[in-house]
């Protein structure tokens, strides 16, 4: 801070710091375009002013009848059999036929000559007519004819020139092209050179730091305590503490990482070295470990630094898992040069790693190992207090906000949201606010800029028959009928049968925040999932392809019963789920045929059961159902306290108005059941 300040009295007072001067005196890079840019000038110049100084171009009418005729030509000179030079009497020169050649200033031959000329055809045909016309002429006024052989060095230098000058140019030029930033073959010469990013003190591009990092206070710790240790190293080596060599940021997209590498870079006060890992990737064998020792040599000049790789997984994924075998695959040399760089035989003392990734089920093994990567930070999808934080960074740079909007009201609305959806929700809100040229942007724009991004834009012009708009309703009431009555099902807070993207329907949920979930809480979601089918069934006599989404979900939650979580009494307690994603046995399915038909039968009977659950909840609450239908097809969208004025108080008593009364308003939420989009022949009429 105190350098900062000095700086700005040293500008303040007039005098220029060391760094300008030391710019100032610096002579600017010769460009050797300049040379070819000089020499093609100089060669247009030779041949323009040669051409405007030399004899100008006459017809033999002219000639014969103003010039020969009159007496006024002193001699003709034939070059080189083609072309006919005429030398005009210096004494005639003053005739007004010449005052062309008067004033001309740049002609300097004028007096000396020649003055004229014109291309024959055959010399012995300009004979001839030479002759005739001079017939008539006495000896002595007859004009010598002679022949002479010269040789114009300029222009057969510049036609030998010409061509290969413009293959040059061409050349050239479309090397620049390419060698631009941009350029297919830009680093032609240098593409076994490094091209991470450098930012350092100095550097203005980065001004994140760890303040702008809401939430992710557990990874901002460890991260910043690599930071702290670049910082004050002395604080932790009295005591014989060694940092990291690496950190692996490890989480769910738009969980903030690659931010939180950006606050290291903002925050400590060394080189940040900053690249992706499909940079070491390019078409050339060898070039991804070039690049890699480049990046370290680099490195380690500037040591301490940092270095910052994302996506590490381009490069990370663990070897021998090529399906061509025995091939010289360049991800695994690119691979075996990092691990020898990050900690092989030599050492890189200064130099730390950090990595993102969100695979990092598919790392080499010997990359996660303790000496390169020490520490594996987990970035996960934010709480309910940290969506509270983030809310409130993103809630900053929109100046004018409505009272009636606070983050902890959002935070309840965006469970399983992460800080990219976040920003993006701020970002929907205030487009939607200026689409609808308000002065603020309220509540209700955040809200319907969360019904946005969850269930995409609302098309109310959607072409539905009245059948299939009726099908639709029930189909929804379905959903929220059982949702409501079972105790361990998520909580519904609105459903509607306005088009949605994709999805003719929706029914919206508030999860609860919760890290496990039981057996009795995964039925209960599948019996609400299944409702919407079960209703169809039951008051139409036929179903739809709209529950196409419905069954997908129960599908893939009830193999994973049985298959993943050991919740199936016949299987038994076992998971065939490979956390790791090693593949380590190498089985493409680590079970017989017999386990394989169980586990299929196992799925079926859960599905089935639940299905018939539903339908015996609907038929014992057939009035509320139908009511509730004919409701939503009356008013197309229905909020929790229509679902209680008709259903009565849930089982659990957990009503979303009943921990917060704001929320009975228009509140969507993220979980969302809806359909796709129904083809209309296999809809009932």
């Amino acid at each position: 801070m105190s350098e900062n300040i000095q700086d700005k009295k040293d500008l303040g007072t007039g005098q220029k710091p060391a760094t300008d001067s030391k710019s100032n005196d610096k002579k600017p890079k010769f460009n050797i375009a300049w040379v070819y840019g000089l020499i093609a000038i100089s060669l247009l110049s030779v041949f323009f002013f040669q051409t405007d100084s030399g004899p100008k171009e006459v017809t033999w009418n002219k000639f014969e009848k103003e010039m020969l005729k009159a007496g006024d030509v002193m001699k003709i000179e034939v070059v080189n059999n083609k072309r006919a030079e005429i030398f005009i009497k210096p004494e005639k020169l003053n005739k007004d036929i010449y005052s062309e050649l008067n004033t001309s200033k740049k002609n300097t031959m004028t007096k000396q000559g020649p003055q004229y000329f014109f291309t024959i055809g055959s010399v012995e045909a300009f004979e001839k007519r030479i002759e005739e016309a001079q017939q008539d002429f006495t000896y002595d006024q007859k004009v010598d004819v002679s022949f002479v052989e010269r040789n114009n060095h300029i222009d057969t230098i510049i036609n030998w020139l010409i061509f290969p000058l413009l293959l040059i140019g061409v050349w050239l030029f479309i090397f620049r092209r390419m060698a631009g930033p941009n350029g297919a073959g830009g680093q032609l010469f240098n593409i076994g050179k490094s091209r991470a990013k450098i930012f350092d003190k100095e550097t203005a591009e980065v001004k994140v730091d760890f303040k702008d990092v809401a939430g992710l206070e557990e990874a901002k710790v460890e991260i910043m305590e690599i930071v702290d240790f670049l910082k004050n190293p002395i604080k932790y080596t009295q005591l014989g503490g060694k940092i990291p060599k690496g950190a692996l940021l490890v989480g769910p997209p738009g969980t903030g990482k690659t931010l939180l590498a950006k606050a290291v870079a903002g925050e400590a006060h060394v080189p940040f070295f900053s690249m992706s890992g499909s940079d070491f990737v390019e078409m050339f064998v060898g070039v991804g470990a070039s690049r890699v020792r480049d990046l370290f040599k680099q490195a380690k000049e500037k040591a301490p630094c940092i270095i910052f790789i994302d996506e590490i997984d381009a490069i990370g994924r663990a070897r021998g898992k090529n399906p061509n075998w025995g091939a010289n695959d360049e991800r695994e040399n690119t691979l075996n040069q990092l691990l020898t760089e990050m900690d092989g035989f030599g050492t890189n003392s200064g130099v730390i790693i950090l990595a993102a990734t969100n695979r990092a089920d598919i790392l080499d093994r010997a990359l996660l190992r303790a000496g390169r990567f020490d520490r594996q930070i987990h970035v996960e999808l934010p709480d309910l207090n940290e969506r509270k934080d983030i809310f409130k960074v993103h809630l900053r740079p929109l100046q004018k906000l409505g009272t009636d909007v606070h983050p902890e009201f959002l935070a309840k609305q965006t469970p399983g949201f992460s800080g990219a959806d976040i920003a993006n929700v701020t970002n929907e809100a205030a487009l939607i606010a200026a689409r609808k040229e308000k002065q603020l942007v309220e509540k209700q724009d955040f809200l319907d800029a969360i019904d946005r991004i969850v269930g995409g834009l609302e098309k109310k012009n959607k072409i539905i028959s009245f059948d299939e708009k009726k099908t639709i309703a029930y189909h929804e009431a379905g959903h929220a009928t059982v949702s409501w009555i079972l105790e361990h099902a998520n909580p519904l807070i609105k459903v509607t049968i306005v088009p949605r993207g994709q999805a003719l329907g929706a029914a919206w949920y508030l999860p609860e925040e919760r890290q496990l979930t039981t057996k009795e809480q995964m039925l209960d979601e599948m019996c609400a999932i299944l409702g919407g089918r079960a209703a169809e069934e039951l008051f139409f006599g036929k179903i739809s392809t709209g529950a196409l989404n419905d069954l997908e979900k129960v599908t893939k939650q009830a193999y994973a019963m049985v298959s993943y979580f050991g919740m199936s009494e016949r299987i038994g307690n076992v998971s065939f789920y490979d956390s790791s994603g090693q593949n380590e046995y190498s089985f493409g399915k680590p079970y017989s045929e017999d386990t394989a038909r169980a586990i299929d039968e196992e799925t079926k009977s859960i599905i089935e059961k639940a299905y018939i659950r539903a339908k015996e909840l609907l038929k014992k609450l057939k009035v509320q159902h139908n009511a509730l239908g004919e409701l939503l097809l009356e008013k197309e969208v229905l909020f929790s306290e229509d679902l209680e004025r008709i259903l009565g108080p849930r089982p659990n008593g957990k009503t979303p108005h009943s921990e917060d009364e704001s929320m009975v308003q228009k509140a969507p939420m993220a979980e969302v059941e809806s359909e796709p989009k129904v083809e209309k022949e296999e809809n009932p009429n």
